[in-house]
């Protein structure tokens, strides 16, 4: 399971591998991103029209672009609190999170999920969709809204992906230890009852396959920037293209009348194969290239 160039990217977290300061790292991290979510909840009620009913539910479901925005915003608490514990707590350069030609892999990860998905679209749509957002706000926001997502989704891949992975694979050689449990914690985060009802678990069942699917090409590649690409456009695809009702929709341009608790069970299975034909055509066109 080990490559050269994971043996690379973990290298720099064998400096300090202790357990413990995994630990506060975590705190420390989950911290941080919280008092950011407070903060832009906060905005987000100071600054809610006098006739929104709820602006604290608004936030929660992404109800409107403004929050949208905020929401993906919020993941600046994650991203520097992983940069920061990586370079106080662990006295690790913060490019080591990253790894080398990061760039390329994010255009990689990105074109090969833009191509697959691209394919997908030309089959019938499981569910009616009707247009939402209005084309001229779309494209006013459209570029604030991508810098979001690309905070956002990069947060996530610095902290499952990067820190973790490599904390973990710098203490521990098996990688049911450390591709599997930044993934089931990646996945968990994901559990929502209230929201996604009776699909709850399978939600978190397929963004544990995303998370396992990522820290692969992770460790294939030895950077985050394949999976960050991919994870781009994913999360770009599910909050700007279509979404669902009550889940980030408040930016998409399509919106399915549906909340993913109404949704059959199948549909997300089938959510969950595209994960791994995704994963397949990256791990494909990556073995032709390092070959």
């Amino acid at each position: 399971m080990w490559t050269a160039r994971f043996e690379q990217y973990v290298a720099p977290a064998r400096a300090k591998p202790e357990i413990w300061r995994l630990i506060v790292g975590i705190v420390v991290v989950f911290a941080l991103y919280a008092a950011t979510t407070f903060g832009a909840l906060a905005i987000a009620i100071v600054t809610a029209d006098p006739i929104e009913l709820s602006p604290t539910d608004s936030f929660v479901t992404g109800g409107t672009p403004k929050t949208v925005l905020l929401l993906l915003g919020s993941f600046i608490g994650m991203a520097l609190g992983t940069l920061l514990v990586a370079r106080h707590l662990h006295n690790r350069p913060v490019a080591s999170l990253f790894g080398p030609a990061m760039g390329r892999g994010f255009v990689i990860g990105s074109a090969g999920a833009i191509g697959v998905l691209l394919i997908s679209f030309l089959l019938p749509f499981p569910v009616e969709i009707v247009p939402d957002t209005p084309t001229d706000l779309f494209l006013k926001l459209l570029p604030l809204a991508l810098l979001c997502l690309a905070l956002q989704t990069g947060a996530e891949e610095l902290l499952f992906r990067g820190y973790l992975q490599q904390q973990l694979a710098a203490r521990f050689n098996h990688p049911f230890i450390w591709m599997l449990l930044p993934s089931l914690l990646f996945g968990f985060l994901h559990l929502d009852f209230e929201g996604n009802g009776d699909n709850a678990l399978l939600v978190v069942a397929a963004a544990t396959l995303f998370g396992l699917a990522a820290a692969d090409l992770t460790r294939v590649t030895g950077s985050i920037g394949v999976a960050w690409g991919w994870h781009f456009v994913n999360n770009a695809t599910a909050i700007l293209v279509v979404s669902m009702e009550g889940a980030l929709s408040g930016l998409s341009l399509y919106t399915a009348p549906i909340e993913v608790s109404e949704l059959d069970p199948l549909l997300v299975a089938q959510d969950m194969m595209l994960t791994v034909i995704i994963w397949a055509a990256l791990r494909l066109y990556l073995a032709r290239r390092m070959a």
